[in-house]
């Protein structure tokens, strides 16, 4: 395996070519504030476990997958655990996906060999021959990526979204539609329309969203399915892993801390 090259993103744009990687390794806690890149970024995580942040949200990246953030879009990353990273570094009109969101990416075997081929390729390859094709097949992957849902929505009415950064510190089944309706001084009918308006999703399944979300960083530094589903407010542990497997397509164990995983 090539050593992978860590590049300042403050250098990516000066390079002359559509398509930059590198690598990177961040130790726990690491905060990356605010900023945003003039190219798009897939920042795929080796290991470890990463959060990344926008106006719009929050997206929790696992190990072995990766996120798209689209150029231009302010952003800060938190790795909740030891990270090592690589990231394509792509110019905006060789983009291959749409949309101004960012979107957590399930990598395929290709598209992981790819991404760790690619940082360690000089960042000034021809621009014909073998790296340049790599780096197109490279390209081909991203685009067919499949999303998963590691997105928690946040509205942009700020009470709204004051309630909705409390259920994130504290989240579970006992939330209901009725009391942030009156927290909020509103009808009930009132508040469930606003909420699917500046969400895009139904209270409940907001709910969710945010418990699969949430669980994953408490999975991977070595919580029990129990302890979660029961903190979460569920009485069978089975019913918690049965959401989180419909939700995110693969069972909560999965994420579950392995020996080896955190990073010295």
């Amino acid at each position: 395996m090539k050593e992978a090259v860590s590049l300042p993103i403050d250098r990516v744009d000066a390079i002359p070519r559509a398509v930059v990687a590198a690598g990177a390794a961040y130790p726990d806690g690491t905060l990356l504030p605010w900023h945003s890149h003039r190219r798009a970024q897939l920042l795929y995580g080796a290991s470890g476990l990463m959060q990344v942040a926008t106006e719009d949200g929050a997206w929790v990246v696992p190990q072995q997958h990766a996120v798209w953030i689209p150029a231009g879009k302010p952003h800060r990353s938190r790795m909740l655990l030891g990270v090592t990273t690589r990231s394509a570094y792509i110019e905006p009109q060789a983009s291959p996906r749409g949309g101004d969101a960012c979107q957590v990416l399930e990598v395929s075997a290709l598209l992981r060999l790819l991404l760790i081929e690619a940082a360690g390729i000089d960042q000034h390859y021809p621009e014909q021959g073998r790296d340049a094709v790599l780096m197109q097949l490279l390209l081909h992957e991203i685009g067919r990526a499949r999303e998963l849902p590691m997105h928690i929505p946040l509205p942009r009415d700020p009470a709204l979204a004051e309630l909705c950064r409390g259920f994130m510190l504290a989240p579970g089944l006992h939330s209901r539609p009725a009391e942030w309706a009156r927290a909020l001084h509103m009808s009930e009918r009132t508040f469930t329309r606003r909420f699917r308006e500046q969400t895009g999703m139904g209270f409940q399944a907001w709910r969710q969203r945010a418990c699969v979300v949430l669980a994953v960083p408490r999975l991977a530094a070595g919580d029990s399915v129990t302890r979660i589903a029961l903190d979460f407010g569920y009485e069978r542990p089975a019913a918690f892993s049965t959401m989180f497997r419909k939700l995110a397509g693969h069972p909560p164990s999965a994420h579950a801390l392995k020996t080896g995983d955190r990073q010295a």
